[in-house]
């Protein structure tokens, strides 16, 4: 097992070692070590995996059954993050929501950055949060930009190591405000020291992140950018990568697959009258216990 100083620094390693990174949201240890266990072989001889997980605070309270309106405090979710460290050795990106206050966003780094997590990432609204994807059918502002850069140097101030990173979320492509609004706040995000940029959008053909991300590369060669493609899915991981991404995110997809498979087993269990129809979209118990350490 990894001590947390081990741990948290691995993300930066591989951030300097390869172009790009696969990342899986987990909200639980059995996600998590689903996800360190996942492999696929491309080619003979060759396997590619996920390389760090992402902790979500949609996932971390929808598993709740609570509303995904930064209802969780990072303290609600650190021991949960424990739990997933207990049983997985790989980096974790914590999603920090707004971040709330500066002064309370440095308390938040110290406390993730002394657990292990490696990045936290922050978005640029204020407010009630809600979330993303509804774009404008709902109230979302965002924070001015000198505000939210202030936020930004109080959590780079407040690390103890430059392996922690704080990334900065751009929500303008969201928000229908448009390319050039979103590259102002990110270059201004990179001029008050952000770690890497998190640019999110909603539109489905991908062609609006894309563009950004082309654009972005231009102006910063080296700042590590990070999206999040559950709208556009259509992209491949190949091709978010030639446009200029370093981070790919994964970011809600083991907890909804995971409920959409419990709700279907619930369902024909009762309209069966036994378990032999679902037995095939069960995970077989020797899986089970060879998943497990210790438990044979």
């Amino acid at each position: 097992m990894l001590t947390s100083d081990q741990r948290r620094a691995q993300l930066r390693s591989l951030l300097h070692s390869k172009r790009c990174l696969r990342v899986l949201e987990t909200h639980s240890p059995i996600s998590a070590l689903l996800a360190q266990h996942a492999r696929f072989e491309p080619t003979p001889g060759h396997s590619v995996g996920y390389d760090a997980i992402w902790s979500s605070s949609l996932t971390d309270s929808t598993h709740k059954g609570l509303p995904d309106i930064e209802i969780l405090s990072v303290s609600n979710r650190l021991q949960n993050v424990h739990d997933i460290f207990e049983v997985s050795s790989l980096p974790m990106l914590f999603d920090g929501d707004t971040g709330g206050k500066p002064e309370h966003f440095a308390l938040h780094v110290k406390a993730l950055e002394r657990a292990g997590v490696s990045a936290v990432v922050i978005e640029d609204k204020c407010g009630l949060k809600k979330n993303s994807l509804f774009g404008n059918e709902v109230f979302q502002e965002q924070e001015s930009i000198k505000d939210f850069c202030e936020k930004i140097r109080a959590g780079r101030a407040a690390r103890l190591t430059d392996e922690f990173l704080v990334i900065a979320r751009c929500e303008s492509l969201i928000l229908d405000r448009g390319h050039e609004e979103a590259m102002q706040r990110c270059l201004a995000y990179v001029e008050a020291d952000a770690d890497g940029i998190m640019i999110h959008s909603r539109k489905k053909d991908g062609r609006e992140i894309t563009d950004f991300a082309r654009g972005f590369r231009d102006r910063h060669p080296d700042v590590p950018l990070v999206c999040v493609p559950t709208s556009y899915a259509h992209l491949t991981f190949e091709e978010l990568a030639a446009s200029g991404f370093n981070v790919v995110i994964y970011a809600n997809h083991m907890l909804r697959s995971a409920y959409l498979a419990m709700r279907g087993v619930a369902e024909d269990i009762l309209r069966h009258g036994r378990t032999l129809e679902v037995e095939p979209r069960c995970l077989g118990i020797d899986e089970i216990l060879h998943l497990i350490p210790g438990t044979r």
